[in-house]
């Protein structure tokens, strides 16, 4: 192992990392326990950046949204995950979703291919003693998270994710439902990129009721006081909110014209695109802790789903992450261990892309150490170092909670601007910066 960084983990982040080291002429050794006999409780098959939740990379708006940014400041640095996306994309108006199966084959076979990745089917148990990225996710296998606590004398924070049902087209009844995007933001060439539910006050009482008093998934003892992630937050947990708690979230109806009465629904029930194929679809924000036989029962009550046959049904899974304000440095080192970093949402980021993100500068990170230059964090006016130095420091380490990538983790534009020309100038502004840093990235690689 000595002339090859050690990648623990073939998620979104570790086969990111293990990209950005190879295309930068570092052996890398990729292991990842799927495959080897061992499996998580969220996955299913043992593909490299599998996708166990939603199929999508949200906005890729670049211009207004800052998970859009993201996505463009990645294809400006070679993504794997973002060009692995783009070739598998699926319809789903202004976001980028994708074909699961495709993408994750799509990285598996890039991977597999390179000549400087060696792609090992093994768990890792321990820490290792040689120059290693730790990329195991959220559900990192309870030894190696022994270990990491042993290193760092302190214990994971967790919390809890919900996996959303999968639908299939076909059983869905389309005299009922109808294909639309909110507002008709529709992508060219299509009538509509999802498909609605319509519902009547009366049905969404009696479905918010149902929600309220389902069988649900019990706790374990030792999981009861672990917080939920507001992002991923179970429907029926929205629902104990309030009774339009739903119809001012994954239930909105704004926009979105029933073409049988002309109006807006009392509230709607969305599902997204899940495949390339489009026969599979997910139902949007449903992620939920019922038990299976109640998701069936209580989900057939939807107008237009009522003999819905389900690809996936909904799950819960425990999360956990490192309280990294105070465990790494700014180059996703272990403070205790330099040899050691970590990436993707083991340490607190949130989301595919962003977990993508923080694999892609652990990567880069690496690569530069190995060429014997010291690679400078990309400035935090970019989605890149806004995203990397809340990880790093710019989080209260105190109340340290996961976070996706927005405008309010970068520094605040300069001067009187309104609110509406505020999106444009932080997307205006990182484009700027970003140009910048790649560019003394290349000098200092050159001049190595």
């Amino acid at each position: 192992m000595t002339d090859r960084v050690h990648i623990i983990g073939g998620g979104l982040a570790g086969s990111e990392a293990a990209w950005q080291l190879a295309q930068a002429g570092v052996p890398v050794r990729l292991s990842e326990m799927r495959g080897g006999g061992d499996m998580t409780p969220a996955h299913h098959t043992d593909g490299l950046a599998e996708l166990v939740c939603s199929n999508s990379f949200r906005s890729d708006d670049a211009e207004n949204n800052a998970v859009g940014l993201l996505h463009a400041e990645m294809r400006a640095l070679d993504s794997l995950i973002m060009r692995c996306g783009d070739a598998h994309r699926v319809p789903a108006g202004s976001a980028l979703a994708v074909d699961r199966d495709g993408f994750s084959e799509a990285v598996t076979r890039a991977l597999q291919e390179h000549p400087l990745i060696e792609v090992v089917r093994e768990r890792v148990d321990g820490l290792p003693d040689h120059p290693a990225i730790i990329a195991t996710g959220p559900l990192t296998a309870a030894p190696l998270a022994e270990s990491i606590a042993a290193a760092t004398g302190r214990d994971s924070l967790a919390f809890f994710d919900a996996i959303a049902p999968i639908v299939y087209k076909d059983s869905i009844d389309m005299d009922v439902a109808w294909m639309a995007s909110r507002w008709d933001k529709n992508a060219e060439g299509s009538d509509g990129d999802y498909i609605n539910c319509p519902m009547t006050k009366e049905q969404y009482v009696a479905f918010r009721e149902g929600l309220l008093a389902g069988d649900k998934t019990e706790f374990r003892e030792w999981e009861k006081d672990t917080p939920y992630f507001e992002g991923c937050m179970p429907i029926e947990v929205m629902a104990e909110r309030g009774e339009d708690t739903l119809r001012y979230g994954p239930m909105k109806p704004v926009g979105l014209d029933d073409p049988k009465t002309g109006r807006w629904p009392y509230a709607v029930v969305q599902l997204r695109q899940d495949n390339a194929l489009g026969t599979l679809w997910n139902m949007v924000g449903f992620q939920t802790k019922l038990k299976h036989a109640e998701q069936v029962r209580l989900f057939r009550t939807i107008p237009g789903l009522e003999n819905a046959e389900f690809a996936r049904l909904g799950g819960l899974h425990r999360n956990t992450f490192l309280n990294s304000p105070q465990l790494l440095d700014g180059s996703l080192r272990l403070k205790a261990a330099p040899h050691i970093r970590f990436a993707g949402q083991i340490t607190g980021c949130e989301g595919y892309v962003e977990s993508a993100a923080i694999g892609l500068l652990a990567g880069r990170f690496a690569a530069a150490e190995r060429a014997g230059h010291d690679l400078a964090p990309p400035p935090v006016t970019t989605a890149l170092g806004a995203l990397l130095g809340h990880i790093t420091g710019g989080a209260d380490a105190a109340s340290y909670q996961p976070m996706n990538v927005n405008f309010g983790l970068f520094p605040p534009v300069e001067g009187k601007v309104k609110k509406a020309e505020r999106k444009k100038r932080y997307t205006d502004r990182a484009r700027e910066a970003l140009s910048d840093w790649l560019r003394e990235d290349a000098l200092a690689v050159s001049s190595a």
